[in-house]
């Protein structure tokens, strides 16, 4: 059966002239590859890839699970390695997230999954080899912390944020860095989302769009068992203090399940829902579209799209398959189903909505941009080359992995990271054979 690779967003990718880079072509398409180092191919874990200025930052687990950062120029093909005091266990939720702040100070956090925060800072700029293990923020809410992220405001300036508890009782912490003073603050004087002992929201976002706006999607989940999540809701922000409604109604923080305005689809527990399954996307004009699947009421896992139209969401079931993934569950589960967000083609002139399918493989559905109505299924579109999906060890059961730089590539430039591993095994380390190590590429195409 076909299983999927992890993506990350946001992303971002590259390709000049590199000495030393192993070069292919296809077609007008040139690739290129520059071995990092080998890394763990019995589990997934998400990495982490940023290029500022003329140089560029990866964060990995080594093969022994050693964390790692590594740095090269632009230009060069040879790696300066830096070796960090922490290793990750089987925990596939243990990723990694790096960036560099404006006086290029490198902010490193990751392998936390319900854990103490973290969290490495470089005492020179750009110099991976002056990381310092500081492990605190602000000194609040750190001690049980899991799905880091490091994202720039409205202004420019940087945040972080996570989640504070554990699945199914937690809350949402955002971060803002004081460059002057060189230290962490809070964004909020109250958690953006708040489960309030009873559950926990599981975000996507917030994203900036084309209209402005931070967009902020989340379904909610009662327990650690993934099956219980429920209530797909949306918000939004100009300048991530002040949130409100897709009708424009003010929200007060922290959000909960009681506010009644922000719901999308109600959709209750063991419906389907599931946070890795949730999208946004935008139509032509900047619109917002919310791709999502749930069970349809036959019981069979369907794609579903909404969009907000004369004060209500419009919701369209936009395929009919006859298959049920029936996830239930702790721990990190194999993906059965991936969806890409919604969006615009412009080859094609209209909405698409890829999937990858364990059963039906990989296609995108052309939406009609008025009704989203299905109007027929295609092979998918990727913005990377295909062939980069191909699976080269022939060990069973393998899948690839691809992280896409978070950072800022020169114009025309695109970078990604390439490994491959196993499927995830619900985090608990593997007892029957295991694969070699995987090889841990950068890969540059233009």
């Amino acid at each position: 059966m076909k299983q999927f690779s992890l993506l990350l967003f946001p992303f971002l990718l590259m390709c000049g002239c590199i000495a030393g880079a192993n070069f292919k072509y296809t077609g007008s398409e040139r690739i290129s590859t520059i071995s990092i180092g080998s890394v763990p191919s019995s589990f997934p874990v998400n990495f982490s890839l940023f290029t500022s200025g003329s140089r560029q930052y990866a964060a990995y687990y080594d093969s022994s699970h050693q964390l790692t950062l590594a740095s090269r120029e632009l230009h060069k093909s040879i790696w300066d390695m830096s070796k960090l005091d922490s290793k990750v266990g089987w925990d596939s939720h243990n990723y990694l997230s790096l960036i560099l702040d404006d006086e290029g100070y490198i902010h490193l956090v990751g392998n936390m999954h319900s854990s103490p925060l973290v969290y490495f800072r470089s005492t020179l700029p750009f110099d991976i080899h002056s990381m310092q293990a500081i492990h605190t923020m602000t000194g609040k809410d750190e001690e049980v912390t899991t799905y880091p992220v490091f994202m720039r405001g409205p202004k420019g300036e940087l945040l972080f944020h996570y989640r504070y508890g554990r699945s199914g009782s937690g809350y949402e912490i955002f971060n803002l860095w004081d460059a002057g003073k060189r230290q962490w603050k809070r964004l909020l004087d109250t958690p953006l989302t708040d489960g309030r002992g009873l559950m926990n929201a599981y975000m996507q976002g917030p994203l900036l769009g084309p209209d402005g706006w931070y967009h902020l999607l989340w379904v909610w989940r009662n327990s650690p068992d993934c099956a219980t999540n429920h209530t797909l809701s949306y918000a939004r922000s100009k300048d991530l203090l002040h949130w409100e409604s897709i009708r424009s109604e003010g929200v007060k923080l922290p959000i909960t399940l009681e506010d009644n305005q922000l719901v999308i689809d109600t959709t209750s527990v063991n419906g389907g829902l599931i946070n890795i399954g949730i999208k946004i996307g935008f139509d032509k004009i900047g619109k917002i579209l919310i791709g999502y699947h749930k069970y349809d009421s036959l019981g069979n896992t369907q794609l579903f799209l909404a969009r907000f139209r004369h004060g209500a969401w419009i919701h369209c079931q936009v395929t009919h398959w006859g298959y049920r993934w029936d996830f239930k569950g702790v721990g990190t589960i194999v993906n059965e189903l991936l969806i890409e967000p919604p969006r615009f083609s412009s080859k094609i002139g209209t909405i698409v909505f890829g999937y990858h399918h364990i059963k039906y493989g990989d296609g995108q559905i052309v939406i009609n941009d008025d009704t989203l109505e299905p109007v027929e299924t295609q092979p998918i579109e990727t913005t990377y080359p295909k062939e980069l999906d191909s699976l080269r060890s022939p060990f069973p059961g393998m899948v690839v992995n691809k992280v896409f730089d978070a950072g800022n590539a020169p114009a025309g430039e695109h970078y990604l990271l390439r490994w491959e591993t196993l499927s995830p095994n619900r985090d608990q380390q593997r007892q029957e054979n295991m694969p070699t190590n995987s090889l841990l590429e950068l890969v540059c195409y233009e």
